[in-house]
């Protein structure tokens, strides 16, 4: 490796975690942002950076680009497995585990940094172009200019993609929810009544109109349940699997592993309404996905 390519390696390590912010909000997979991180330093290294003045604007340029056709190649994908299967596509993003008593200072910035899992659900309803406006400029700061040259728009039309992609977000996004210990009481509440059988206090934890999302991946499998007593039947069915439940953080937010073995068999984050009761449950039980998740911070 000749000094320059060592000295632009050293510096791409510096901007790798934020690259890796940027891939994963972009793209819900944390295998798949790995991925897009690793073209993007593959394709800088054979680039001419000597005249980059801003080098981590230059790379988030070239992760987002990898990352936009990524999700067009991924979009073509699903359509063509919807035409064999004729059901709600549900999927659930890849969740970020943590401790949920965190002691570490990075951690704990780390943590403050995060996206719920509820908004990386809704970002995947957005068109690709949609996301990446959204993304880079609601979320990093970037300028309009820049994520114009990326979707091959103007500036004023990269603005529409994100005001259009906001207006969706608001509009099916959950509303800002009680502080972390509320939050926690509520998981804790939920995983209670599950094992306790307690069908009214599982009735008593939910809205009305909350929504409950489970991602199996190729497994059969619940795929979309609406409304407060559906959802608790569904809850109530699959509390033989709660003594096997432990809160962590999913994404910054306190929400439920499901452990046995060590291994990691589903993950259910939450999201809580102004009054503290429960709209939207996501549910990530795909075994493939799941095989990847660190439990290892649980106690045994």
């Amino acid at each position: 490796m000749d000094d320059d390519v060592e000295h632009l390696a050293q510096r791409f390590e510096e901007h790798r975690s934020h690259l890796r912010a940027v891939a994963y909000r972009m793209l819900g997979s944390l295998s798949e942002a790995e991925d897009a991180v690793q073209e993007g330093w593959l394709r800088a290294s054979r680039a001419d950076s000597g005249a980059v003045d801003n080098l981590g604007g230059w790379l988030t340029t070239i992760v987002a680009r990898i990352c936009l056709n990524m999700l067009r190649s991924r979009g073509t994908r699903r359509e063509a497995a919807l035409d064999v299967q004729e059901y709600e596509h549900v999927r659930v993003p890849d969740p970020v585990l943590g401790p949920v008593d965190v002691a570490d200072p990075e951690q704990e910035a780390l943590l403050a940094d995060s996206v719920g899992l509820a908004l990386m659900v809704v970002l995947e309803t957005l068109a690709p172009a949609e996301r990446l406006a959204f993304v880079l400029h609601d979320l990093f700061a970037v300028p309009f200019e820049e994520i114009a040259t990326i979707v091959d728009r103007t500036p004023a039309a990269a603005r529409q993609l994100a005001s259009r992609a906001r207006r969706r977000v608001q509009g099916r996004a959950p509303s800002p929810s009680a502080d972390r210990t509320r939050r926690r009481e509520v998981v804790e509440a939920f995983i209670a009544a599950a094992r306790g059988g307690d069908f009214e206090a599982l009735l008593a934890l939910l809205d009305p109109d909350v929504v409950l999302r489970a991602d199996t991946g190729a497994m059969p499998g619940t795929k979309l349940v609406r409304g407060a007593r559906k959802v608790a039947e569904q809850a109530y069915t699959f509390r033989k699997f709660a003594p096997l439940n432990r809160v962590v953080l999913v994404n910054g937010e306190p929400g439920i592993v499901g452990v046995s073995e060590g291994r990691a068999f589903s993950v259910l984050s939450f999201a809580l309404g102004r009054d503290g009761r429960i709209t939207e449950l996501n549910i990530l039980a795909d075994p493939e996905r799941l095989s990847g998740l660190d439990v290892s911070f649980l106690p045994g």
